[in-house]
């Protein structure tokens, strides 16, 4: 079949993408070869395809196929997260604007009814979107969190950390989101600077219209919910005020001044409000002092009844500020207020500005937790990659807080925690907590010695957990590793490798080893491989605000998988931030035509067996054993770059020999004569060599290697490149290597004075070496001489004792080689040509003596590496000679 001219990526990766399903390579199940497992990162179920994501799947499945290439039982497991929040905010909003209903006139379950209904026509659309990427996920065992089995996992690990005292109800400052209606985490809030404005208010005392204390707040609409006015006991302009009260500006409420250590006499003016409702550090403090607590604040951020000063009741907190300067300028109490930058905590999901809320809710106690989670990582049982990651995770982990995990939502997995409906819940309410309705009972007739109590006597909770309370459990859960502790989670856990971003180092990672530590004595997986933000090549985050996030699908359609998957990865160092520009994508597009070009001309030729090629085969058997031990030679290093996660350098030095060694040189090298045959001997090595190039290029590249791997030979049933068996390395012959790179040098070299002298490509021109013993045994191997003068278009090549008259010269190495052109030699631009050369190897050699000037250096590094800088010195100081002694025989000023 005749090759199209370009490479279609159209053509081929929907083709090969069923092909390779159909066959079912993708699928994994136990049996007695090492298993290699990586569980995805879950998306949102309301996800799609983002540059984000399709970098780290793009990683994860160039782990995943090369284990399968390494002969590993490799296993992908895909799926979903329910994502409590922005999914029950989408199904709102879809209800509202399709349905023409509210939240607030369905019941629990109906609602339910309706996400479900959502979930299956909108939710995991991401999914199918990785199959285009080329995901070689084992889809059979797609996971979602919300799944019969993971609902029941998650459930059991309440029951158990509450069993075990791990978990407990209670009254906490917790971090509000008034849009979603939900307590948020400490890692769910994000800070950033914003301009704000403070109010400085004047609080006059009970028993004198004249004196006053002044206190500086962001937040003046609630003031009414204040209790006290505190100041420093060593404060000496506040001490006759301690002990007596001040009135409430608007309400006249009189309040008590009180001391406390906790306040800074030299941060604005020594007082401070406080309201224990509304801050975190005001709550502290009003415990201590056994203050009450106002909270006038509904659940959604309006002013509440509890507030005593009516004009505001009702009104968002953001219109009640608005409506408290005038007010406060009227009354006489605003001294003034001044603009200033501040840190605003604002919800990851919704963006809203976040309240400080006193909420009875349920809290994991971490630190018994924590302990055997941050152990694993330093003591590197659980490996980052980069390792600099274990000081972020070591900072929070020594810092921890406990875990609030319930949510104000429906869309989740149900407290089972149980109440007596005859008592109004408060920290001191009975707690009957079981997996189900029917066990809660039986605790609770046991506990309150009620064994009539009747099942319509009890109500379960209403909130839901925190997401990451359920995927916390992942890498477990997805082998059913709770109810068959015994089954294939044995096999498979604790898995492979994490691939995650490193923003959810405290969400994900550090939970699912704590969860691995807790629950199965054994660390989640043997290491994590953090992957950097992308960024435009602005170095800005990616977002659709800034209009500078690709459309993903686009990509994949502009410029095939494989080219998008080189884009991502050939910037994509581990744990660096990516600056992605689609001229990278661009790249990838051309290296597959560069590729598909090399299949065409090689198939283009016609092959002979015949006695008369036998010379010619021996003339490129040098050609086929130098490619053949720099594959070697290349498969060591991507060895090393594999072990370590450096999948960047691999691909990077892949692609340059597959582009320069195989392409540029190596097709050159053996190609043929115009209208003449090529051997059989160096086609058939040739196909070789490419198959194995195409067998280790797959996991970066898949459909492309696949499509060239088919075409390249007929292959039978099954023979598909996605399950080779990968190269093994050989020891590579060195010295081999060095001697042809030598002769490439010799050969640009003669290539570049060819262009200088505008002599036509196919001209022959001769060609002479300096006699030396360096190039005395370069010269002696077999096929050397050959391939300089096939490849330079040269004349047979010699060595010479005396330097040829009228010859242009440059040198390779430490040698002086010589193009005689039999025509007049423009001296001047000799001159300035070894002028510049000089230059540059004088600036060369002082680098080098520079570098072995350090003692530092030469102490400390290997005495390979220190011996090697010397060897360059001298090949340095020989150049410089060679052409100190040609500017000298030329008469160069």
């Amino acid at each position: 079949m005749e090759l199209s001219t370009r490479y279609n990526p159209a053509d081929t990766e929907e083709r090969w993408y069923a092909h390779w399903e159909s066959r079912g390579y993708f699928r994994s199940v136990p049996d007695d070869r090492e298993s290699f497992t990586i569980v995805i990162p879950p998306p949102n179920v309301t996800g799609v395809l983002h540059m984000g994501h399709m970098l780290n799947n793009t990683i994860q499945d160039i782990l995943i196929r090369k284990a399968r290439l390494d002969g590993k039982n490799a296993c992908w497991v895909p799926g979903t997260d329910h994502a409590s929040i922005a999914t029950e905010a989408k199904v709102v909003r879809w209800l509202r604007e399709e349905k023409k209903l509210r939240k607030a006139d369905l019941s629990r379950e109906q609602f339910m009814e309706y996400a479900y209904q959502w979930k299956e026509k909108y939710g995991g659309i991401i999914l199918r979107q990785l199959r285009k990427l080329g995901a070689s996920c084992d889809w059979e065992r797609t996971a979602f969190t919300m799944d019969k089995g993971y609902y029941d996992d998650v459930i059991r690990v309440f029951v158990d950390l509450f069993n075990k005292d791990k978990l407990y109800r209670g009254l906490r400052m917790v971090n509000w989101d008034p849009e979603a209606k939900t307590v948020l985490s400490n890692e769910e809030v994000l800070y950033q600077e914003e301009q704000a404005q403070l109010f400085h208010i004047r609080y006059l005392p009970e028993d004198s219209a004249s004196e006053g204390l002044v206190i500086a707040t962001q937040r003046p609409e609630t003031i009414f919910a204040d209790v006290a006015v505190a100041v420093n006991p060593k404060d000496g302009r506040y001490g006759h005020l301690v002990g007596k009260k001040v009135r409430i500006p608007l309400i006249d409420k009189l309040i008590p001044v009180i001391a406390d250590d906790y306040v800074d006499i030299e941060f604005g003016t020594g007082a401070l409000k406080i309201t224990p409702a509304h801050d975190q550090n005001d709550y502290e403090v009003g415990q201590r002092h056994q203050l009450e607590v106002i909270d006038i604040l509904t659940d959604d951020g309006r002013i509440n009844e509890s507030c005593a000063f009516a004009p505001i009741v009702g009104l968002d907190r953001f219109e009640a500020r608005k409506r408290m300067k005038p007010l406060l300028e009227e009354s006489g109490n605003l001294v003034k207020t001044e603009d200033y930058v501040t840190n605003i905590g604002r919800s990851e999901r919704t963006g809203v500005v976040v309240e400080p809320k006193l909420s009875l809710q349920w809290f994991v106690k971490m630190s018994s937790l924590g302990e055997p989670a941050l152990k694993a990582v330093l003591e590197e049982e659980v490996k980052f990659y980069p390792p600099s990651f274990q000081n972020l995770y070591r900072n929070w982990m020594e810092n921890l807080r406990d875990w609030c995990i319930s949510r104000q939502l429906w869309w989740g997995q149900r407290i089972p925690a149980w109440y007596l409906k005859s008592e109004a819940l408060s920290k001191e309410t009975k707690v009957f907590v079981a997996a189900t309705a029917a066990e809660a009972l039986e605790i609770a007739r046991k506990e309150t010695g009620n064994p009539n109590l009747g099942a319509d006597e009890l109500r379960q909770d209403e909130d839901v957990l925190d997401t990451w309370a359920s995927s916390w459990l992942w890498p477990i859960s997805v082998f059913d590793g709770f109810n068959q502790p015994e089954g294939e989670v044995k096999y498979y856990y604790p898995t492979s490798v994490l691939v995650t971003g490193w923003d959810i180092i405290f969400f994900w990672v550090a939970r699912m080893i704590m969860a691995g530590y807790e629950f199965k004595g054994q660390r989640p997986f043997e290491s994590v491989y953090f992957t950097g933000m992308v960024r435009d090549k602005q170095r800005r985050k990616m977002s659709k605000s800034l209009g500078n996030s690709p459309d993903a699908i686009k990509l994949l359609d502009d410029f095939g998988a494989d080219g998008v998957r080189y884009g991502l990865m050939s910037s994509a160092a581990a744990g660096g931030d990516i600056l992605f520009d689609e001229k990278l994508c661009e790249n990838g597009r051309n290296f597959c035509n560069k590729m598909w070009n090399a299949l065409r001309l090689v198939k283009g030729w016609e092959v002979a067996d015949s006695a008369e090629n036998e010379a010619v085969a021996e003339k490129n058997a040098l050609a086929v054993r130098w490619l053949r031990e720099k594959f070697n030679q290349l498969l060591a290093d991507m060895e090393a770059d594999f072990r370590n996660f450096r999948l960047s350098e691999a691909l990077l030095g892949l692609y340059g020999f597959i582009w320069d060694d195989f392409c540029s040189w190596y097709l050159e090298m053996i190609k043929p004569g115009y209208g003449e045959p090529i051997d059989r001997n160096t086609y058939e090595s040739t196909l070789d060599l490419y198959s194995d190039l195409m067998i280790v290029l797959h996991p970066f590249m898949p459909f492309i290697t696949e499509e060239i791997w088919h075409q390249l030979r007929d292959r039978k049933a099954g023979d598909d490149c996605i399950v080779q068996s990968y190269p093994n390395r050989k020891e590579a012959d060195a010295e081999l290597i060095k001697k042809v790179e030598s002769a490439k040098e010799i050969i640009s070299g003669i290539r570049e004075i060819r262009i200088q002298q505008q002599i036509k490509p196919k001209e022959p021109v001769a060609f002479v070496a300096q006699k030396s013993p360096s190039v005395e045994a370069l010269f002696a191997t077999s096929g050397i001489k050959e391939m300089i003068a096939k490849l330079a278009v040269t004349h047979p090549v010699e060595a010479v004792e005396k330097e040829p008259e009228n010859a242009n010269s440059f040198i390779s190495g430490t040698d002086q080689f010589y193009l005689v052109l039999n025509k007049e030699i423009d001296v001047e631009a000799e001159c300035a040509k070894i002028k510049q050369e000089l230059e540059y190897q004088r600036g060369f050699v002082r680098s080098i003596e520079s570098k072995l000037s350090n003692e530092k250096f030469v102490n400390g590094a290997p005495a390979q590496v220190v011996e090697n800088e010397r060897k360059k010195l001298a090949d340095g100081l020989a150049r410089i000679q060679l052409l100190e002694e040609s500017r000298s025989k030329l008469g160069c000023a």
